[in-house]
């Protein structure tokens, strides 16, 4: 019965092998992110502007520890043309996540009050020792996933995708009388659920290989780039990410820093997830494509699909984000609103260009990748900055963005010149994606400037998601 039933959909999917490894992945974060988006106007029901400040706080720290914990050795998975070397490079990213993860445990049991007390939230203190159950859940699950990612296996990615987001909510329903601890729960363990399924298929090849420690210190020298250079560039570019909350935690509030947080949560995460879904499939794809001279025609190919999918949601957000917040999640929250119309451009700059930044790795120059993103965090620095001096929150998000955006479109423009693309591969589909939101999105336009008059905003935009529904049907039936 399961397989009369499974048969179907598969036949559904895409014959062309990138698309349909797309079309796996971003079907289970689709599902994924389905559940995240139903629950939360729940969740900003049951947590308070503060609460989700604790979060934003905790999570910005789990993820500067994150992007270090395997010393970025599990980018160099999906490289190496034997699965001996490349299950050597499984054990070598799991040994550094052990040590991340008790340095993380260190820090904490030795000065988790000082801490908090100095990133202004000290309600975080007691919560603190989620942190190394985070950093050893995360930091597994990227090397096991990245040997997915080798193997083709995107189906269970996507299955494990849907764990995640199920078993995070559940936790943080059930556990919302603790207030932002209960948040704070749900993000250590929900993430690291499917990673013992993504593992087993690792752990066979590295007993099959009999896996020996002089392999590993070989693979640590030959891929020393990684820790070297394109772990700076992560933590410079996750710092420059993860900023905003803590510093509007320590110079503003945790208020402040928790209304940024929904912002960007219900923005980035559903965004991000597809580009990391997309970017997956590009990094399993662009290796191969590299060695055969075929790099140029697939990076364009990647921009002018993500293009299309990104428009729209960002054009509705700078039309009628602070009136989407309120509906969604309660008055409370529009200000939340205004920032998502600011972040818009920035989210969407980083949506289609995460999955290209996967070129660092691919034609292995992280010196260069390394050099971006520490330019993007002083950029990133400065505007803070400067709108920290004037005292104006929604001015700092605003200069925050515009120049995380400014900073994106220079790195988009330097990967079109690496890979010997025309100006036309990366003006054309910018635009005509745009010419195509503004043509969907005009009910939403027409009614947000005349809603004081005469025309409803709300039915307006649900015309107007008719029409953009239809576009993107008729962007997949090109894939088909």
């Amino acid at each position: 019965m399961l397989n009369r039933l499974v048969a179907p959909a598969r036949r559904l999917l895409p014959t062309h092998a990138f698309a349909r490894g797309v079309s796996v992945l971003v079907g289970g974060t689709a599902g994924a992110q389905l559940l995240t988006v139903l629950a939360a106007p729940l969740l900003t029901r049951l947590y308070t502007p503060l609460d989700f400040g604790l979060l934003a706080v905790y999570g910005a720290l789990l993820a500067l520890f994150t992007v270090v914990a395997s010393g970025r050795y599990q980018l160099a998975i999906p490289l190496p043309e034997s699965d001996r070397e490349a299950a050597e490079v499984v054990v070598l990213s799991l040994v550094v996540v052990v040590v991340t993860t008790l340095a993380s445990g260190l820090m904490v049991g030795l000065g988790r009050e000082q801490l908090a007390s100095l990133l202004g939230v000290p309600a975080l203190a007691p919560w603190l020792w989620l942190l190394p159950v985070g950093v050893a859940m995360a930091g597994g699950y990227q090397a096991v996933s990245h040997w997915a990612v080798r193997t083709r296996a995107f189906p269970a990615i996507a299955a494990t995708r849907i764990k995640q987001s199920v078993s995070l909510l559940a936790i943080q329903f059930i556990a919302s009388p603790l207030g932002g601890g209960g948040l704070i729960l749900g993000q250590a363990v929900g993430q690291g659920m499917g990673t013992i399924a993504l593992a087993r298929s690792a752990m066979r090849a590295v007993v099959g290989h009999r896996v020996r420690p002089a392999g590993i210190l070989a693979a640590a020298r030959r891929y020393r780039d990684f820790p070297l250079f394109s772990t700076w560039s992560g933590l410079f570019n996750t710092v420059g990410k993860q900023l905003p909350p803590l510093l509007f935690a320590a110079l503003f509030s945790p208020a402040a820093a928790g209304l940024y947080a929904l912002a960007h949560r219900v923005l980035a995460m559903p965004m991000a997830l597809i580009g990391e879904a997309v970017g997956k499939v590009f990094f399993s794809s662009a290796a191969k494509a590299h060695r055969e001279g075929r790099l140029g025609p697939l990076v364009a190919r990647v921009h002018g699909i993500l293009a299309q999918i990104a428009m729209p949601p960002a054009v509705v957000l700078i039309l009628a984000g602070p009136e989407l917040f309120a509906l969604a999640f309660g008055e409370t929250w529009r200000p939340a609103g205004e920032f998502a119309r600011w972040m818009a451009p920035w989210l969407y700059m980083v949506f289609i260009t995460s999955p290209l930044s996967h070129l660092f790795s691919v034609m292995e120059r992280q010196v260069q990748g390394m050099a971006f993103q520490a330019l993007l965090l002083i950029a990133r620095i400065g505007a803070i900055a400067i709108g920290a001096a004037l005292d104006d929150l929604l001015l700092t998000v605003a200069l925050f963005s515009v120049t995380s955006a400014a900073c994106w479109v220079g790195f988009l423009v330097w990967i079109m010149t690496l890979t010997r693309n025309p100006v036309a591969a990366l003006v054309t589909p910018t635009v005509v994606s745009l010419a195509w939101s503004l043509l969907s999105l005009l009910p939403l336009a027409v009614a947000v400037l005349l809603e004081p008059v005469w025309l409803p905003w709300l039915p307006a935009f649900a015309f107007s998601g008719v029409l953009v529904a239809v576009r993107y049907l008729l962007l997949f039936r090109k894939v088909y």
